[in-house]
C-alpha cells in the first residue's frame, strides 16, 4: 500500500470512527434542541460512507451511492430544523429547491449505477455529467445551508453557527474536490486525503454543535423564498442545458461543439428575453404569492419601500409626483394620477408616467369619495356591478384611460384628492389586501398632501405678516406725522405772526416731508433696511435737534452735558423721536417733557421724562415692549417696540422707569464712543 493510500485510510477510518461516536452519544440525548432521529441517521451515514472511503476507493461505485445517500439525510436534517415550529404555505418555496437537490442527488445515484452496469462505451460523457451533477448537489446545499442560517431567529442563530460551519466545511470540500476532478480528468489524490482530515475536524465541532440544547424557531422571509425558487429555476435550467448538450455531443459527430455553442447561445438569449419582460416577471410574482404564501404583500417590505419613495427622493422629484409613484409600486401599476381639489370638484394634478387623456371631475365624485370613503373598482364600475350612485359619481373619461382603481386621500374626514392607478401587467380584480393596503396608504400620503398644503398656507401667512408686520410699523410712524402736524395747524392760529413759530414751523413740515418720503420707501417690497456704520455721535445737539421739531407741537427742554455715543445717527433719531412722541401724548397740554443727557467714560445715556399718567407695573411686564400693545385709546403699541430693537440694533439697551400718575422716564443706553486727546493724536 502506497503512502498517499495509507493517509486516505486513516484519515476517513478516523472521521468513520468520530462520527460513529457522536451518533451514539445522540442516540442516548433525550434533549430537544435538535430534531433527534434526522441527525442521528445523517451522523450514522456519513461514519459509514467515510468507512467505505476507507476500505474501498473512492471512485468505487458504493462510495458514490453511500456519499449521496448521506447528502440526503442532511438535507432531511435541515428541512426538519425548518419544518418543526411552522408548517404554512411560506415554506413550500424552500420544500421546492429542497426537492430539486435531492432530485439531482438520486439522479447521480442513478448514473453512478448505469455505469457500473453498462460501462462508459455506451455513454461515453457518463463520468463528466456525474461529476457534475456532484458538484450541484454540493453547490446546492451550500445555499441552503446560508438560507437556513439567515432565516434563523436572533436568539438561536450562534447556536447555529457551529453546524453551519461543520456542513459547510463538507460541502465545500467536496465542490472543490468535484471541480478539480472535472477539470483535470483524474481523481486528485492530495485533495482525496485532505478531505478525510477535514472530515475528522469536522466530526467534534458537531459534537460541540449538539450538546447546545433550546429552540431553533427558523422563519422564512419572501425574498429568502424568491432566492430559493430562482435558484431552483436555474438549477433546472443548469441540468436541462446538460442533458441537452450531451444529447446533442452523441448524435452530432465532429460538428457536436458548434451545435452546442448555438444552442446554449440560443437558449439563453430566449431565456433572457422572456425573464425581462414585465409580464413574465408580475406573472411569476403573482403565482409565487398566490401559492407559496398566505398574504399577497410582505407589509414590512412593502412599507419600507413606500416610505423611502416618500421620504427619500433619489431624483428630487416633486412631492405630488413622488405620491403617486410610491402608491402605484404598491400595486405593480404602471401609472398614475393625482386629482387634487379645484373649487367644488377635483381638477388634474401631477403624474407618474400617465400618459392617458385626463380631466377633472365634478362634485358628485367629491361628495361619494369624502362621504365613502371607498376605493372605486373601475372595472365594477365597466360592467354595472356597483353601486349606481358610485357610476354616476366616475367621469367617463377614467373609463376611457383604462383606469383600474381610484384611491380616495382622506385626512380627518376632509379629501385631499384621489390617485387614479393605472391597470397592473397583470390583469385582476382587487381583494381584501389590495384593499387594505390601499387604504392604509391613501391615509398616509393624505397627511402627506395636508401637511405640504399647510406648510405652503403658513409660507404665505408669513409673507403676509412680514407685510402686515412693516405696514403697522409705518402707521404708527405715519400717525406720529399726523398728530405733530395737527398740533402745527392748530398752534398757526395762534402764533401764526411770530417769526420764531413761523421758522419752527417750517422746519417742521420739511422734517415731516422728509418721513413721509421715508416711508414711501419703506412700503416698497425692494427696500431694505440702511445698513449704517456706527459712528460718533453727539447726544446733546441730537437731542436739540429732535427737540427743537417737537416744540411747536409740545414744550421739549434739554439738559445735561455734551456726550459722544457710538450710533447711529438716523436709528438713534428714531428711537428718541418714538420715545418723546409717547411721552408728548401722554404729558398733560402745559406740561413739558425733558431730554436728559448724561454718561462716563465707558457708557452714555439719554433720558426721556415726562409727568405723565404713568405705568402699572402689569403693563411694565407683560405689554410694554410686544407690538401691538398699548396703554392709550387708538394707540398702535409699536413705538416702544421699535424703539427697544433699535437700540439693541446699535449695541445699547432701553430701560423704563413708570409709576401710575408719577409719570415715565425711559433710558437709552449706548456705548461711549472714544475720544482721542491732543497728546495721542500727537
Amino acid at each position: 500500500m502506497t503512502g498517499a493510500a495509507t493517509l486516505i485510510l486513516w484519515s476517513h477510518a478516523l472521521a468513520a470512527l468520530l462520527f460513529a461516536g457522536v451518533a451514539v452519544s445522540r442516540l442516548r440525548d433525550t434533549g430537544k434542541g435538535l430534531p433527534r432521529l434526522p441527525l442521528v441517521a445523517a451522523l450514522g451515514l456519513t461514519a459509514l460512507w467515510a468507512l467505505a472511503v476507507a476500505g474501498l476507493e473512492g471512485s468505487d461505485m458504493v462510495t458514490r451511492v453511500v456519499e449521496s445517500v448521506r447528502n440526503l439525510a442532511w438535507l432531511a436534517f435541515m428541512y426538519a430544523l425548518i419544518e418543526r415550529d411552522d408548517t404554512t404555505r411560506e415554506h413550500r418555496a424552500v420544500s421546492v429547491i429542497y426537492g430539486v437537490v435531492a432530485l439531482v442527488s438520486v439522479a447521480g445515484i442513478g448514473l453512478a449505477i448505469l455505469e457500473q452496469t453498462v460501462g462508459t462505451a455506451l455513454i461515453p460523457q457518463v463520468s463528466a455529467v456525474r461529476l457534475l451533477l456532484r458538484s450541484m448537489v454540493a453547490l446546492g446545499a451550500l445555499l441552503l445551508l446560508h438560507h437556513l442560517y439567515i432565516t434563523a431567529t436572533p436568539r438561536v442563530r450562534a447556536r447555529l453557527r457551529l453546524v453551519v460551519f461543520a456542513l459547510g466545511s463538507m460541502w465545500g470540500f467536496d465542490l472543490l474536490l468535484y471541480i478539480s476532478a472535472y477539470a483535470s480528468g483524474t481523481w486528485p489524490t492530495t485533495l482525496t486525503i485532505g478531505r478525510g482530515f477535514v472530515m475528522a475536524l469536522v466530526a467534534p465541532v458537531l459534537a460541540l454543535a449538539v450538546q447546545r440544547n433550546g429552540e431553533w424557531t427558523l422563519q422564512v422571509s419572501r425574498t429568502v423564498a424568491w432566492q430559493t425558487v430562482s435558484f431552483a429555476v436555474t438549477l433546472l435550467y443548469a441540468a436541462v442545458m446538460l442533458v441537452a448538450t450531451s444529447a446533442i455531443a452523441s448524435v452530432s459527430g465532429e460538428n457536436a461543439r458548434l451545435w452546442q455553442t448555438a444552442f446554449v447561445f440560443g437558449s439563453t438569449a430566449a431565456g433572457i428575453t422572456i425573464l425581462s419582460s414585465p409580464w413574465v416577471r408580475a406573472w411569476a410574482k403573482v403565482k409565487v404569492s398566490k401559492h407559496f404564501f398566505r398574504h399577497r404583500y410582505d407589509y414590512r417590505a412593502e412599507w419600507i419601500r413606500f416610505t423611502d419613495t416618500l421620504g427619500k427622493p433619489d431624483d428630487a422629484a416633486p412631492l405630488d409626483e413622488r405620491i403617486v409613484k410610491a402608491v402605484a409600486d404598491l400595486t405593480d401599476s404602471p401609472a398614475g394620477l393625482l386629482l387634487v381639489p379645484e373649487g367644488t370638484g377635483l381638477g388634474v394634478g401631477a403624474g407618474w408616467k400617465w400618459d392617458a387623456p385626463s380631466a377633472g371631475a365634478g362634485p358628485a365624485l367629491v361628495t361619494h369619495l369624502t362621504t365613502t370613503g371607498r376605493i372605486v373598482e373601475l372595472d365594477a364600475v365597466r360592467s354595472d356591478t356597483t353601486d349606481p350612485v358610485e357610476r354616476a359619481s366616475v367621469p367617463p373619461w377614467m373609463l376611457d384611460a383604462d383606469g383600474w382603481a381610484l384611491l380616495p386621500l382622506v385626512h380627518l374626514d376632509r379629501l385631499q384628492g384621489a390617485i387614479l392607478l393605472a391597470r397592473p401587467p397583470i390583469d385582476r380584480a382587487l381583494d381584501w389586501e389590495d384593499f387594505d393596503l390601499l387604504r392604509i396608504a391613501g391615509r398616509q400620503v393624505a397627511s402627506y398632501l395636508a401637511e405640504e398644503r399647510a406648510q405652503a398656507a403658513l409660507a404665505e401667512a408669513k409673507r403676509f405678516d412680514e407685510f402686515n408686520r412693516r405696514f403697522a410699523f409705518i402707521l404708527h410712524d405715519i400717525k406720529n406725522l399726523v398728530s405733530q402736524l395737527s398740533l402745527v395747524a392748530r398752534n398757526a392760529e395762534r402764533h401764526a405772526d411770530n417769526p420764531a413759530f413761523r421758522a419752527d414751523m417750517i422746519a417742521t413740515l420739511q422734517d415731516s416731508a422728509g418721513r413721509m418720503n421715508d416711508l414711501l420707501a419703506r412700503l416698497s417690497q425692494h427696500h431694505h433696511a440702511r445698513a449704517e456704520e456706527l459712528r460718533p455721535v453727539d447726544l446733546l445737539a441730537l437731542a436739540e435737534q429732535v427737540a427743537a421739531r417737537r416744540r411747536a407741537q409740545h414744550p421739549v427742554l434739554v439738559r445735561g452735558a455734551a456726550a459722544l455715543a457710538h450710533a447711529d445717527p438716523v436709528r438713534l433719531e428714531q428711537v428718541l423721536g418714538h420715545l418723546l412722541q409717547n411721552a408728548i401724548e401722554a404729558s398733560p397740554p402745559g406740561e413739558p417733557v425733558t431730554l436728559a443727557v448724561s454718561g462716563d467714560a465707558k457708557r452714555v445715556s439719554i433720558a426721556v421724562i415726562d409727568q405723565g399718567c404713568g405705568m402699572s407695573p402689569a403693563f411694565l411686564r407683560e405689554q410694554l415692549f410686544k407690538p401691538f400693545a398699548s396703554s392709550k385709546a387708538g394707540g398702535f403699541g409699536i413705538g416702544a417696540f421699535e424703539a427697544r430693537q433699535l437700540a439693541e440694533a446699535m449695541g445699547g439697551h432701553v430701560a423704563v422707569e413708570s409709576r401710575e400718575r408719577h409719570g415715565t422716564t425711559f433710558h437709552v443706553t449706548l456705548a461711549a464712543a472714544r475720544t482721542i486727546s491732543l497728546d495721542e493724536a500727537a
